[in-house]
């Protein structure tokens, strides 16, 4: 155990210390705990003391302390300063010094200066000074004489109206005679004036200080102050001694040179004279010392009188200009002086007579008495010193007795262990029979809650019939009242059916059939090739194969959603029209349930088969009949489908017939695997024409049927398609091309990534020994470009060279790999690899070794001429050929070549891995005549083997961890069981472990909370996770421990295992909420164990997006997303004002911020946005692009060059230049290495940061040829993010730029998406969406909670809503619109659009908890009122339409509810703008009551009119997403930006006070904010945790700041306070307080203007001001000068502001 010597015993496995010893404490014993301080300064401590501040244990007022140059520095509790605490902080007295006493807070009565901060009073004491407002006394608590009144509460003492003579202190009534004193004794009155008052209370105060002087000295304690005094006295007693021994020595020489009277002594002899000697010398040495002490004596008393003489002196001037200045206030004669003098000399004798310290001298001469008593003690304590120190001898002598009787205990000892081992060895035993018990104890436990889950799950499928049943009743009761309330409307029934007629019923059939037939081929084949894989070959064939059984499901889901789109529009119509068919309808509905429900309950199916036969006993209409032919006929024509469907695949059903036998005698032979990859491929053909004709299908049925529930459908579709590609792109085996034969596959990536930056890797093997090679040996190997040919990137072989050929619009660039001709290339694969960034393209070739991982590799580089740097591709017109292309296409003269005849294996695109069998159109491919190429297993390929590389899609189902990845986020391992779960994922870069295995307490959270091990560098980093005893989870990186936790004697509950992701049907369980992300894992593993057993990924079912190997592209980090406070910097050894060229894509919404910088000496190069445009500033030069369009979200691409003749900016190939005016630079070489950033700069600069992502940067360096950036080898990083780029388009509530109210846009934080409803939906969305890791870097709370995805959250205020200025031209004559809403609120608008004078409206409200559409027909107003609830907190869609002549509203597709009308439709025209959740203030009172004018409370979602989608809204007001989780009381400011304006009762003047709480999700942002037109203003902002107010007063700005220990984002509420008071301002965050003063303005002068809370628009912030975010987080108990502030009477809500409502911590 490394205890440092301070504990005996550790624990098992982690090694943590227990029980630390000697004051000690954390997990190796190694720190000193608060208020203790150690006995070295580095280094673990072998023991910790109190620390002495000023003394241990009896007096310590500091909260910690540590040692610095040896001595010890304390920190402070609030009422205490000093190095040691020994003193009073300013506004407290006491002595800390003083055992028992404490430092207690000045109180003057509130009548000291009140520009200071604290109340002025002695230190000690706590005496006030500078009493204030005529008051006098201790606490300046009462009047002064010759004032009256309440000096402490009214504060209003008032001078006496006496004429000169003294009044009563509180009444103010004048004295007739000056006030007597009475002593007691017969001494007579005397009439005193003001200034024997003064005096008076002169020597009260002297007799309270002689009494503090006292209760000092008898307190006097054996402590470090006494130990002082102590040394003070011994220093005087040796000083006396001295001084007495030199007196000695004079009298001494006195004697014998002056001579001395002798005639006193006499003597005879020799003996006589030495008696006579001797006693001569005693006299004269008592003489001598009697002289030294009355002349100290004498010496002491001139001392003190001359002491007494200053003070006199000092005194009579006081009094002397007193009484002048008495003189001159009273108007006094010289003789009425003098008079006074006189009796003031009278009072003075009489107060000298009474003697009254008499008392006080006795009790000093007591104290005296007491301090030689005391060293008397210490004299006698040092006496026992000494005889102690001659015991020291004797006591060795025993303690060497005492240790050979400690040697014999030891041998004792040693005797005692062996048996306590074998003890142990017993108790080893017994604990593994207890254990054994255990274990069958919790089998029994497991079988008893397996009988108790059975028993449930009976009684939950017993309650779904009889609810079935219950609902069936309803249907039967409602099919009775509709079939007597349809009678008339036959005429509608026409167009019902035409409608209905607009769906294609073959569609369904034939999907079903083909699902069906599919699945079945899937299953047999999976069956075939299980087990016989041994070597990995068949495994990726078995990959191939898994794209088409994923095919199969597609067709299933779209059989699926096409029959629930029939379904559900079938009922609507029939419903709505109210014809007499519903019989018909109830008895498809029916018998649609007893289906569904036959299995599991006969007596269902029974009772539903009485109903149908009741229901069919009713009499058909003729109009019914019909439709029931029409139905027959349809059937007939889908049982014809069926069979053209069967002829269709029964070949594919051989096929995979013929591969099974194939695979039967499998003997790991090239012929087997030839022949299951010919019939992949001819499954693949055939599968990929049947997915252009479903998805045009798909594409009719989501056009014809615009519910919600058919285009979500359909959406899940295509993203279970764009799945099956993402599969089929890890298919790592080659394709066989002969010459003739060519791929067109899909690039799988968005054109827009190629424009600056294009990266393509592939394997190629040559078929040598092919004639037509040798006669023809020029071939075409690869185009990815525009179908006319021009912007292109290709690739061929020319004179027995590899060329690589690109062309941007202008002229081909051909590159040429001559130093390797491809005649000597080897029989095996070869690797090449093509680059371009802008103008400058690379070639790479790579040969292996069979028997070493040796390489040889040849790299060629080359540059176009033209003006173009971008390859402008069009998404329609981009196609990708492989191998030849299409005889139809017609490729550019430098391609036009025959055919390649060989293999070839794509391997990435633009760091995505990309595969050959993720085609579109294979042409003349036959893998059997020409079967693909084993790849041999060299040995630079062997580690793919062992690596897995994860695209961030994918999941696994077994465990054990190596990782690699540059990400920050993402879900490592995911272990569920009902709602039990063990999660570990990285967040921000490092582990985040949480698991509930049924724990009592709840989740428990581990995480890398000291930031120890960071996973994201791009490095393997081993991760092992020990569950240890089932009680203890302790987590290792590279084999060093991170941390651990207890929790409760539990097992793991856990069979499945997630690796890299979960699916989204595990992930949208319960479990979410204690997720910190829903991210799968980008990047590589290896060596996966679980309980020591080994797997291999790609072997385990439900394997999806992972694929083998490392690829170092993908790891590479070419893009960098910057929040505005970050950067990244690097150095090189180039002049960049010299000769320089250099480009990188960027994206933002913002319109400035520093993009690139760089400095040598005074002269600077940076390139930087400004309000929208680019602007390349070298050396005072300044280039600006034309256009300020730039922060639309969009990617753009820079190139700059520095020439000694021009400087040159060009964005998106748009040219600008100016002339380079020094030139002197031109040939110098860089003398030293110089700094560069990117995104900002830590210098003080002009521009902010930037905000957004920067990409695919290169430039001209010395020491490496033009190459791509790898950011992640920068060696300065901060704050910021290499993987993904949060830069959408702008938030709903900005786009339009022209709204007043709008808030600012902020490019920190986009909204955070949640995972889609569907099971593989959230495969996609990991595409679009990542964590973005600085809205929570520094916070524990997500800047993003939780929220449904595109809906809206409202209410809060009278008037939240958006409003949307985009009216469809077409409105008048149509106008439906479809909507989503949840709600608890009886009252509230949903919808209104009007005219200026609101004649014509159209409106959709809540009242009494009922949905009410309302609109005009004329002077008619049209009502259509739900009977049924709908504020149930539940969701519901809403279709409502305005038609011709009749309103339809409809809700959840079921109640359809309409009312004729006539009218003239050309009257009806409504203008801008439309509102969505509320109206403007005055909207809408003329139509609706009042109730239901008020803003909707609750969500809205999937707006849509006339079918299509509506986002943009040109203004918010108090709109934020709709959050998901639990709320609590506050007001919430989302990511999206948004601020508050206070009403007018409410401002900031010159003197208030401003206390609120808060709890941020971002470490910036701006609180509150005061301007005046004058341009004074206040602002209180946090920027990176620090809280600041600034100020500016009209004479200049000052700002104070505190900055908290703690962080302010650590997810808990935070109080802020402000006070200010004319030019001084104080703030206090959590009890730390900081103040400022400022310069006093003389004209300042309070101004009413307006409030801004959590965020201000632009235009009124000044340039000084540096955070300029809005701030996001909740804000609640809001008060101004104690006063609470309601934000829902705001003046102003604008922005996605929630008030009232505050998602939960």
């Amino acid at each position: 155990c490394n205890c440092n010597g301070n504990a005996n015993r550790c624990l098992d496995g982690s090694g943590i210390c227990v029980d630390c010893q000697r004051n000690t404490t954390g997990e190796h014993c190694e720190q000193c705990p608060d208020g203790f301080v150690g006995d070295v300064v580095g280094g673990a401590p072998t023991f910790c003391q109190p620390c002495p501040c000023p003394l241990p244990e009896a007096a310590n007022f500091a909260v910690s302390c540590y040692r610095k140059n040896g001595n010890v520095r304390c920190v402070c509790k609030e009422n205490y300063a000093g190095p040691n605490c020994e003193r009073c902080a300013p506004g407290y007295y006491g002595n800390p010094l003083l055992i028992g006493s404490t430092c207690k807070k000045c109180d003057c009565s509130g009548n000291s200066d009140p520009n200071l901060i604290f109340e002025d009073c002695d230190e000690v004491t706590g005496q006030c000074r500078n009493c204030l407002h005529h008051t006098t006394g201790f606490k300046c608590e009462r009047c002064a004489p010759g004032y009256y009144g309440d000096a402490v509460f009214a504060k209003n003492c008032t001078a006496c109206n006496c004429g000169g003579r003294m009044c009563d202190s509180q009444t103010g009534e004048c004295l007739a005679d000056s006030p007597v004193i009475s002593t007691g004794t017969d001494c007579p009155t005397i009439s005193c004036d003001k200034c024997i008052w003064d005096l008076t209370d002169d020597i009260r105060l002297a007799v309270l200080a002689i009494d503090e002087s006292k209760s000092t000295l008898l307190s006097i304690s054996t402590g470090v102050a006494a130990q002082k005094r102590l040394n003070d006295l011994n220093l005087t007693t040796t000083h006396l001694q001295v001084q007495i021994l030199m007196t000695f020595r004079f009298f001494f020489n006195v004697i014998f040179i002056y001579g001395f009277p002798l005639h006193s002594c006499k003597f005879t002899s020799l003996p006589s004279v030495q008696k006579f000697g001797l006693g001569c010398g005693n006299q004269a040495s008592s003489k001598g010392l009697l002289v030294q002490k009355e002349t100290m004596e004498t010496n002491s008393r001139a001392t003190q009188l001359v002491q007494k003489l200053s003070n006199m002196r000092d005194n009579i001037q006081e009094i002397s200009s007193k009484m002048k200045y008495y003189a001159i206030q009273q108007e006094l004669s010289p003789e009425e002086i003098t008079q006074k003098l006189s009796v003031a000399e009278e009072m003075l004798k009489e107060i000298k007579r009474r003697k009254p310290f008499t008392n006080e001298r006795q009790l000093a001469d007591e104290e005296e008495h007491a301090a030689e008593d005391l060293l008397q003690q210490v004299e006698e304590f040092h006496e026992r010193y000494n005889d102690t120190r001659s015991l020291v001898s004797d006591v060795v002598e025993q303690l060497s007795e005492h240790n050979m009787k400690l040697s014999d205990l030891e041998e004792a000892l040693g005797q005692a262990l062996d048996y306590v081992i074998q003890t142990e060895a017993i108790n080893k035993e017994n604990t593994a029979n207890v254990q054994e018990h255990e274990k069958q104890h919790e089998k029994l436990k497991e079988q008893a809650d397996e009988v108790n889950s059975i028993v449930l799950s009976a009684t939950a499928i017993l309650a779904e019939p009889r609810k079935i049943s219950s609902e069936l009743n309803e249907v039967i009761k409602n099919v009775s009242g509709f079939y007597a309330e349809i009678d008339g409307a036959k005429k509608e029934l026409q167009e019902k059916i035409a409608n209905l007629s607009l769906f294609d019923d073959k569609l369904e059939e034939k999907a079903m059939q083909h699902a069906h037939n599919l699945r079945r081929l899937a299953d047999e084949l999976d069956r075939n090739l299980h087990g016989v894989d041994t070597n990995g070959l068949v495994q990726r064939a078995i990959n191939a194969s898994n794209v088409y059984e994923n095919i199969a499901g597609y067709i299933e889901e779209a059989n699926k959603a096409a029959l629930l789109a029939l379904n559900t529009t079938n009922r609507v119509n029939d419903v709505s029209s109210c014809h007499n068919t519903s019989n018909d309808l109830t008895i498809a509905d029916t018998s649609r349930h007893v289906n569904g429900t036959a299995a599991r309950m006969h007596a269902v199916q029974s009772k539903l088969m009485r109903a149908i036969t009741k229901m069919q006993s009713a009499e058909l209409g003729l109009e019914a009949r019909q439709r029931l032919e029409q139905a027959k006929q349809k059937t007939a024509e889908a049982v014809s489908t069926t069979v053209t469907v069967t002829e269709a695949t029964t070949p594919m059903d051989e096929n995979v017939r013929l591969w099974s036998q194939n695979l039967q005698d499998f003997q790991h032979d090239s012929a087997a695997y030839d022949s299951a990859v010919h019939s992949a491929g001819d499954a693949v053909k055939k599968l990929t024409e049947v997915f252009p004709q479903l998805l045009d299908k798909l594409r009719k049925v989501e056009q014809k049927a615009p519910a919600n529930n058919i285009s979500s459908s359909i959406q899940r579709i295509r993203d279970l398609i764009a799945q099956t590609r993402s599969v089929a792109s890890k298919v790592q085996v080659s394709m066989m091309f002969g010459g003739e034969s060519a791929v067109e596959v899909n690039p799988k990536i968005n054109v827009e990534e190629l424009k600056s930056f294009t990266s393509m890797s592939l394997y190629i093997k040559l078929q040598k020994d092919n004639p037509q090679l040798t006669a023809s040996p020029d071939r075409f190997i690869l185009y990815l470009g525009n179908k006319n040919a021009k912007n292109y990137v290709g690739l061929a072989i020319k004179n027995d060279n590899l060329v690589y050929i690109y062309n941007l619009g202008n002229q081909d660039v051909e590159i040429p790999l001559d130093s390797k001709p491809v005649s000597t290339w080897p029989s095996y694969f070869s690797i090449i690899k093509i680059e371009r960034i802008g103008r400058h393209g690379k070639m790479f070739l790579t040969i292996p070794s069979l028997s070493s991982t040796s390489e040889e590799k040849f790299i060629k580089t080359g540059e176009s001429l033209g003006p173009s740097s971008l390859l402008n591709l069009e998404p329609e017109n981009t196609v990708f050929y492989v191998g030849g292309a299409p005889p139809d296409f017609k490729l550019p003269p430098s391609l036009d070549l025959p055919g390649f005849i060989g293999c070839l294996e794509l391997a990435t695109l633009n760091d995505d891995v990309i595969s050959l069998y993720n085609f579109k159109h294979a042409y003349n491919i036959d893998t059997t005549t020409s079967p693909p190429c084993a790849r041999n297993k060299l040995a630079f390929t062997q580690s793919r083997a062992v690596s897995y590389f994860f695209d961030g899609s994918g999941y696994v189902t077994r465990f054990d961890i190596e990782v690699r990845t540059p990400t920050d986020n993402g879900l490592i391992l995911l272990m569920v069981n009902g709602s039990m779960f063990f999660s570990l994922e990285m967040h921000n870069g490092f582990l985040y472990l949480r698991y509930d295995f049924g724990f009592s307490t709840g989740p428990v959270l581990l995480e890398d909370s000291m930031k120890k091990a960071q996973i994201n560098d791009a490095k393997f980093h081993e991760i092992s996770i020990i569950y240890h005893n089932s009680k203890k989870m302790i987590l290792v990186v590279d084999r060093r421990h991170i941390k651990s936790v207890d929790n409760e004697r539990t097992a793991m509950p856990f069979t499945d295992i997630y690796i890299g992701g979960a699916p989204a049907e595990i992930l949208q369980s319960s479990i979410s909420s204690h997720l910190a992300g829903i991210i799968g894992f980008k990047g590589c593993m290896k060596g996966f164990q679980f309980q020591k057993k080994d797997f291999n990924l790609l072997e385990e079912p439900g394997t999806l997006g992972i694929s083998y190997g490392c690829p170092e592209d993908s790891l590479i980090s070419r893009k960098a997303y910057f929040n505005g406070e970050s950067f990244i910097a690097s150095s090189q050894k180039v002049s960049l004002l010299s000769e320089f060229e250099g480009g990188f894509n960027f994206r933002t919404l913002q319109p400035n911020g520093l993009l690139f910088y760089y400095t040598e000496g005074s002269d600077v190069l940076s390139i930087s946005m400004d309000r929208g445009a680019v602007v390349l500033n070298a050396s005072g030069i300044k280039i600006q692009s034309p256009d300020r369009n730039y922060n639309d979200g969009k990617t753009h691409f820079i190139i700059t060059s520095v020439t000694p003749e021009r400087y040159e900016l060009s964005v998106d190939d748009k040219k600008q230049s100016k002339k380079n005016p020094v030139k002197d630079r031109a040939g110098k070489s860089p003398d030293s290495i110089k700094k560069f950033y990117f995104g900002g700069s830590p210098l003080k600069t002009q521009q902010a940061n930037f905000t957004g992502c920067i990409s695919n940067a290169y430039f001209t360096r010395l020491d490496r040829e033009v190459e791509v950036e790898d950011f992640q080898r920068y060696l300065e990083k901060v704050q910021t993010s290499f993987y993904g780029c949060p830069v959408e388009s702008p938030p709903v509530a900005l786009l339009h730029k022209k709204g007043r109210n709008s808030s600012k846009a902020k490019g920190n934080c986009n909204k955070k998406e949640s995972i889609g409803k569907t099971a593989k939906e959230w495969i996609i969305i990991i595409y679009r969406h990542s964590v973005y890791p600085f809205c929570s870097k520094l916070c524990h709370l997500p800047m993003n909670p939780k929220a449904t995805e595109h809906a809206y959250q409202f209410g809060g205020t009278a008037n939240s809503r958006q409003e949307f200025d985009r009216i469809p031209t077409d409105f008048s004559e149509r106008a439906q619109f479809s909507i989503s809403l949840k709600t608890h609120s009886s009252h509230g608008m949903i919808f209104y659009v009007s005219d200026q004078k609101e004649t014509n409206f159209m409106t959709l409200f809540v009242a009494h908890g009922r949905l009410i559409f309302m609109f005009n027909a004329g002077h008619q107003k049209i009502r259509i009122k739900s009977q049924e609830k709908y504020n149930d907190g539940l969701w519901h869609n809403v279709i409502f339409i305005r038609g011709k002549n009749i309103g339809r509203l409809i809700i959840d597709g079921l109640r359809v509810l309409e009312e004729p009308f006539s009218g003239n439709d050309n009257t009806w025209q409504v203008t801008e703008p439309l509102y969505i959740g509320g109206v403007a203030p005055g909207k809408a009172v003329k139509n609706i009551q009042i109730n239901s004018v008020y803003s909707f409370s609750g969500c809205l979602s999937n707006l849509q009119l006339n079918g299509r989608s509506i986002t943009s809204a040109s203004q918010t007001f108090s709109v934020t997403p709709c959050f998901e989780g639990p709320s609590e009381a506050g007001t919430y400011f989302s990511s999206e930006g948004g601020y508050v304006v206070l009403d007018e009762s409410f401002s900031l003047g010159l003197k208030f006070e401003v206390v609120f709480e808060i709890r941020p999700r971002s470490s910036s942002g701006i609180l509150l904010h005061g301007h005046s037109v004058n341009g004074e203003y206040l602002n209180m902002h946090m920027r990176n945790g620090q809280v600041t107010v600034k100020l500016n007063n009209g004479i200049r700005d000052f700002s104070t700041s505190v900055t908290l220990k703690q962080s302010l984002c650590d997810g808990r509420w935070h109080r802020i306070a402000v006070i200010r008071d004319a030019n001084v301002v104080q703030l206090d965050v959590d009890s730390e307080v900081n103040h400022v003063v400022g310069p006093l303005n003389p004209k300042a002068t309070d101004h009413r203007e307006p409030v801004f809370i959590g965020g201000v628009p632009e235009s009124l912030l000044t340039s000084s001001l540096t955070t300029r975010n809005s701030f996001i987080g909740c804000i609640r108990n809001f008060m101004i000068d104690e006063k609470t502030v309601s934000f829902s009477k705001a003046a102003l809500v604008s922005g996605a502001v929630s008030i009232n409502t505050c998602p939960a911590a």
